[in-house]
């Protein structure tokens, strides 16, 4: 015991008490090693016997209370890994393993349930000792598969589990790990082949079905959630692709490529916002140039988003020639000139007076390359000299349609209007 060699121990203790059944020190070493290996029942029983020759012994009673402690936290524990409680399970095996130090069984049920708590090195720890003293055990095997599994090494995973059912066939989680394992890495690789050949419908159905085989592997998933979200925004499927992203990033936070996907989605929907609070957190999590620079244009982006749209205002594209944006110009002065509206009610005259002169604000950015340079870019227009609040729109119409081929725009009364042409 003392070595701790409980098993060796144990056969000891129960040979000297078949010897004498009424050796009393010899049923306390019995039921010490029973409970230390984490056979309460076997323990108490042993206990009981102890105070049936001597019902005043102290140290009898003690570990009777022990034995019985232990069974109440291996009661609790299996209805609590029942509703998935993991974290209670993990106290009451820490409890339960200060009576009984040498109970595999206990550790290994810590051991799997920090491994579906996501602490795998803590898992593999556990797992690693008792295969250090028992390399054969399933039990520990299954565990150490399993923390690979979680880890999204699925080929590693494999190994361990088939090892498991090796030394153990009936074993029925390694058995049912190594299936979702095998399934898992099968969707995921044939998902990754169709998508690399283009075949984005196939390669979402294949995505999708993957997702569906084990809710519980976190990190697999994410990466399927973020491989799908690719495909949907191939498709052109944007809303779609940000909320696999998104489900992507709830299961693991740290999963940069997520937030670059997602940032993506967000730049080509115009959320701009949300692409940069995406870029600053991969910024964060590293930095890169790249990084950095995919972040400052966001943030121009962001930037351009809350000014004016002139190209909006035009009626054009932001490729549109000279010649359209002159056009287009012609077309939307002449639609809100002030004069135009004279006849109309106060409320409306203003609303079309205030689009006469975003109109001219726009001709005069968009029609001088340099100052159509700095806008397209994101700079601040105002270095340029240019101040839009003291800006006349009458004075950019009265330019642009003066001279030969101009004319000038009268009313011969209330809502009649006529062009004279020159």
């Amino acid at each position: 015991m003392m070595l701790g060699r409980f098993r060796e121990a144990l056969e000891d203790a129960q040979q000297s008490v078949r010897l004498d059944d009424s050796f009393v020190r010899g049923h306390l070493r019995e039921g010490k090693c029973h409970l230390s290996l984490g056979n309460a029942m076997a323990a108490s029983r042993c206990f009981q016997r102890v105070l049936e020759l001597d019902h005043k012994n102290t140290q009898a009673q003690q570990e009777l209370k022990n034995a019985t402690t232990v069974l109440e936290y291996e009661k609790i524990a299996e209805v609590d890994f029942e509703k998935r409680d993991f974290r209670k399970v993990v106290f009451c095996m820490d409890r339960a393993l200060e009576f009984a130090p040498a109970c595999h069984r206990f550790k290994i049920l810590k051991a799997e349930c920090l491994a579906l708590l996501g602490r795998y090195l803590e898992a593999q720890s556990v797992a690693s000792d008792i295969l250090r003293m028992d390399s054969t055990n399933a039990d520990a095997l299954y565990v150490r598969g399993l923390c690979l599994y979680y880890e999204d090494c699925l080929e590693k995973a494999v190994q361990f589990f088939v090892q498991a059912l090796r030394m153990a066939p009936d074993h029925e989680k390694a058995c049912l790990a190594c299936r979702n394992a095998k399934a898992l890495k099968a969707k995921k690789e044939d998902g990754n082949k169709a998508f690399k050949k283009g075949n984005y419908k196939l390669a979402y159905e294949l995505y999708t079905e993957a997702l569906g085989i084990d809710p519980n592997n976190i990190k697999t998933n994410a990466k399927l959630y973020c491989n799908r979200g690719t495909v949907n925004s191939k498709l052109r499927k944007l809303r779609e692709a940000i909320d696999d992203c998104t489900n992507a990033v709830k299961l693991d936070d740290t999963y940069v490529k997520a937030y670059l996907r997602r940032a993506q989605c967000y730049m080509d929907t115009e959320q701009y916002e949300d692409a940069v609070r995406d870029y600053e957190k991969v910024y964060q999590t590293e930095k890169t140039k790249e990084h950095k620079q995919l972040l400052k244009n966001a943030q121009v982006e962001l930037k351009k988003s809350k000014r004016k749209d002139y190209y909006k205002i035009l009626g054009v594209n932001k490729n549109a020639s000279e010649d359209e944006i002159k056009k287009a110009y012609r077309k939307r002065a002449l639609m809100h000139h002030p004069d135009r509206h004279c006849g109309a009610s106060a409320e409306v005259q203003k609303e079309e007076e205030k689009k006469f002169k975003e109109v001219g604000e726009a001709f005069t950015i968009l029609s001088d390359p340099k100052k159509k340079a700095r806008y397209d870019n994101g700079q601040d227009l105002e270095e340029d000299g240019l101040n839009m609040e003291e800006f006349d729109a009458n004075n950019i119409f009265k330019a642009f349609f003066s001279g030969p081929g101009g004319f000038s725009f009268e009313a011969s009364g209330p809502g009649n209007f006529f062009f004279q042409f020159g």
